[in-house]
């Protein structure tokens, strides 16, 4: 069957730059964009459940840029003001870049990884002198605390926020070609809402292996997976997909 719309479960690309646009242009598909999940804060009285102590710490592992704005909040809500002597490992430089919008980047220790966790690793093995603390979701990716622990460094974890279904009780009776996932969670939330929700002729496309092994674990066929050599992104792998049907 041919492909005219796509659900893609994240918010709409900002600005006029995203891929999903170039596809829509090229091949003439619908792509719409809704989240299947969301985050929430975690309230400071959780947090100090937790025995997160702000001031005990020396470095902060940033790996994402949901991380730095509940690490901010807790640290206004705490009264808490960062020292000008902290130190801050992010996973990414778009990680890093975010951070700008809290603290003066140039006046600041700012290590960066160049693409993912391990890579981060080695520099937070450079100072193992430091107490780190890692602010992190409710739905932490299971490596990284391994990663941590074998580093040998002192650290120690601090839930701020956590994942939410969304409500997509209005997406009930539309339907769609293609629903792109890239998370677990957003699996978990494609049933929470849609209990009986049935496959049929709808292709999944999911990112990434925890989700693709996600999708199966559901009892769903992932017609498309990213990445892949050929297709590294998910807009890749679309285009391809869409070319090969849609030329039928």
């Amino acid at each position: 069957m041919k492909v005219k719309t796509i659900l893609v479960s994240q918010p709409d690309p900002k600005g006029d730059a995203s891929p999903y646009f170039e596809l829509t242009e090229k091949h003439k598909v619908k792509v719409d964009f809704r989240p299947f999940i969301h985050v929430e804060g975690i309230s400071v009285k959780d947090v100090r459940a937790q025995k997160i102590d702000l001031k005990n710490f020396t470095a902060i592992i940033l790996t994402s840029r949901n991380a730095v704005d509940h690490l901010f909040r807790i640290a206004e809500e705490m009264r808490f003001k960062m020292p000008d002597d902290m130190k801050y490992f992010c996973q990414s430089e778009a990680v890093a870049y975010y951070l700008q919008k809290y603290v003066v980047y140039r006046k600041r220790k700012i290590y960066v990884g160049t693409k993912d966790f391990p890579e981060l690793i080695k520099l937070i093995k450079k100072h193992k002198n430091e107490k780190f603390l890692l602010p992190s979701s409710d739905k932490l990716k299971p490596s990284i605390p391994v990663e941590l622990n074998n580093s040998g460094v002192n650290w120690t974890r601090a839930d701020l926020y956590k994942t939410v279904t969304s409500d997509l009780s209005d997406l009930e009776n539309v339907f769609y070609d293609i629903l792109v996932f890239f998370s677990p969670s957003g699996i978990e939330s494609l049933f929470h809402n849609f209990p009986n929700f049935k496959q049929n002729d709808t292709r999944i496309a999911a990112f990434g292996k925890t989700t693709i092994d996600a999708v199966k674990e559901a009892g769903l066929v992932c017609n498309i997976e990213a990445p892949t050599k050929e297709t590294p992104s998910m807009t890749m792998a679309l285009e391809k997909y869409i070319k090969e049907v849609n030329k039928k």
